[in-house]
């Protein structure tokens, strides 16, 4: 038997394996969130992107399900993106939202773009 140490695992056994790769992208957004108590509007800003959704951070408590309306410029493109995003996960202040419909030339345009940008994850 060896004597040297075993290398610990890189990811969690039970970690779900991402549908896309993130990639590194910064840029603002306006997040609009409607409660029971009205319009909130808030300004975040993007940490990583993919085709399935945006990390942001945000200065705000949000709750998990939560429904918000995103507008953005994607850096180095010309029009304004406008969608619908739910808040599927959060982690202090920084917080994933998974796209709802996205049209297919946001798709194409994302699935285009994203590889000129470094990856947030790992390859490995």
């Amino acid at each position: 038997m060896s004597s040297a140490p075993e290398k610990a695992p890189t990811a969690a056994p039970n970690r779900r394996q991402r549908r896309f790769p993130r990639y590194r992208c910064e840029f603002p957004v306006e997040v609009s969130l409607f409660h029971d108590e009205g319009h909130q509007q808030l300004t975040a800003h993007c940490r990583d992107l993919s085709e399935a959704g945006i990390g942001l951070l945000v200065a705000a408590e949000l709750t998990p399900g939560e429904v918000a309306s995103m507008r953005f410029n994607l850096p180095g493109l010309p029009q304004a993106w406008d969608m619908r995003a739910v808040l599927r996960h959060r982690r202090g202040y920084h917080y994933g939202f998974e796209f709802l419909s996205l049209s297919r030339q946001q798709v194409q345009t994302l699935r285009d773009y994203l590889p000129s940008l470094p990856r947030a994850d790992s390859e490995d």
